[in-house]
């Protein structure tokens, strides 16, 4: 597999640092709000790539971190009048809710930073000891930047161009500006620890370079997170971590890259941020991981309502065509044919194009544009009267579905029964454009008395008015159905 280390600035062969074992950690979120969709993508690049290895054969040990203890969080407690921890523990819930709806799996290793002070305090003195750090007469422990020669190694930014824009902010006892804070003294009113220093609490930069050695070990295989964590606190945890143990931090740094809401920058002070339950209100949660998957994880990534709606068409065609496929593979009487050999090659070249898809840096475009293939594929057997009567097209038909299956799984999609999806969706699309299935249904029943008693005309009127309503119907010869036209 080639994987895009953002360190190398290059794709390279991801070697395990430990035959068939993975030690992979993600920064996980500051639990003071509500996730974003750019949680929701980082969150689905990450499941796919644990899955992806995980289908390989390869064990996967995987860390995800939650900051209970921060600045933000602080705030949010004082405009809520509660604790810290109660809002912590708010959020976190509140995390879990959203990414089980979007099928993410659970990490195996999930720490809360207020966990992990104790090893955050003993990184920090040995930092101090070894001259890479200093504590401040008021209680602060800062890192000295400058002591570590290849700081900016992971963001290419230089020390003099980070001179140019730093400043020492009233209070602080910075020996160089461009120190950063290990270790903070206590204020009123904010949760504290003892520490050498004096009462306090750790920098945020700090907590993941203590709980990611304590719980895998180094070097990481793997050390992921968002494009805007790349600076400054990947590369602070890259100076502290090296620094104190002598060693490389992670041999792969993966980065997926940002979300942008109709084409600008997505940030509360522009009035565009979107919550995934924001997201959730407007279509059904697979449509929004299957949309996460459409683009590459490293490309920056469009969101509006106009690509939620194309994704959900996607989906609703591979949904449509399994639904076909359980149809024709279960109420078919099979000829002794064989299925042209031409057609069997086609399918293994597309499943061959799936997997060099995903080996080549996890390019889920290219590998849903082979699923999307299968599709295809599949429906033209089902057209064909002759190769869908044949023991040839249902065995492509089977090893399809089964395709379809294996690599959805992967993906984190097209996990739910195709009946049952379509008619989730179809409700959907009609709640987010005010139509009323009890109404719909209502009128489809007036409709069949209509049928049943050869009123034609009333049963023209009602098709008429459900049109109207942007319904289309369509007779079958199990009855009447619908969907949001």
């Amino acid at each position: 597999m080639q994987l895009y280390n953002t360190i190398t600035r290059s794709k390279e062969l991801f070697v395990p640092v430990t035959a068939g074992r993975v030690n992979m950690y993600v920064c996980g979120i500051t639990a003071y709000d509500y996730c974003h969709i750019g949680h929701a993508r980082s969150a689905v690049v990450f499941d796919v790539m644990v899955r992806y290895l995980r289908s390989q054969g390869l064990e996967v040990r995987f860390a995800r971190n939650f900051t209970d203890v921060d600045d933000k969080i602080i705030k949010r407690a004082q405009q809520e009048q509660s604790t810290s921890e109660a809002v912590s523990e708010k959020y976190i819930n509140a995390f879990y809710e959203d990414m089980d709806r979007l099928n993410i799996l659970r990490a195996d290793l999930e720490p809360k930073a207020t966990e992990y002070i104790g090893e955050m305090v003993r990184l920090a003195k040995h930092l101090i000891d070894t001259g890479y750090a200093y504590a401040t007469p008021s209680g602060d422990v800062y890192f000295r930047v400058r002591a570590f020669k290849p700081y900016g190694k992971l963001s290419g930014r230089n020390l003099e161009e980070l001179q140019a824009g730093a400043r020492v902010a009233p209070g602080e006892e910075k020996e160089d500006p461009l120190d950063f804070a290990l270790w903070k003294s206590a204020k009123p009113g904010e949760p504290t620890w003892d520490s050498p220093w004096g009462p306090g609490r750790p920098g945020w930069h700090l907590e993941c370079s203590a709980m990611s050695e304590d719980l895998l070990g180094l070097p990481l295989d793997i050390h992921g997170g968002g494009q805007d964590l790349i600076f400054p606190h990947h590369e602070n945890e890259i100076a502290q971590t090296e620094a104190a143990a002598g060693k490389e931090f992670s041999n792969f740094w993966v980065h997926n890259g940002f979300v942008q809401i109709d084409s600008e920058k997505m940030s509360k002070s522009l009035g565009n941020f979107v919550t995934i339950r924001d997201i959730f209100g407007y279509c059904l949660p697979e449509v929004l991981r299957f949309f996460l998957v459409t683009a590459h994880y490293r490309s920056p990534l469009d969101y509006s309502t106009e690509a939620l709606d194309e994704a959900e068409k996607g989906i609703k065609r591979i949904y449509s065509a399994l639904a076909q496929m359980e149809e024709v593979l279960a109420g078919t009487k099979w000829a002794a044919t064989p299925a042209p050999k031409e057609l069997e090659d086609e399918l293994s070249l597309l499943e061959a194009g799936f997997v060099q898809a995903m080996e080549d840096d996890l390019n889920t475009a290219a590998a849903l544009g082979h699923l999307f293939g299968m599709v295809r594929l599949a429906g033209r057997i089902m057209e064909d009267k002759t190769l869908r009567k044949s023991q040839g097209g249902k065995a492509i038909l089977e090893r399809i579905k089964a395709d379809v299956a294996g690599y959805a799984k992967i993906l984190g999609v097209l996990d739910s029964n195709p009946a049952t999806f379509l008619i989730d969706l179809r409700d959907s699309k009609a709640r987010r454009k005010g139509i009323e299935a009890a109404a719909v249904e209502a009128l489809l029943a007036a409709r069949k008395d209509a049928r049943a008693n050869k009123d034609f005309a009333a049963s023209d009127r009602i098709r008429d008015e459900l049109a109207a309503m942007g319904v289309d119907v369509k007779d079958t010869p199990a009855g009447a159905v619908w969907d949001v036209a």
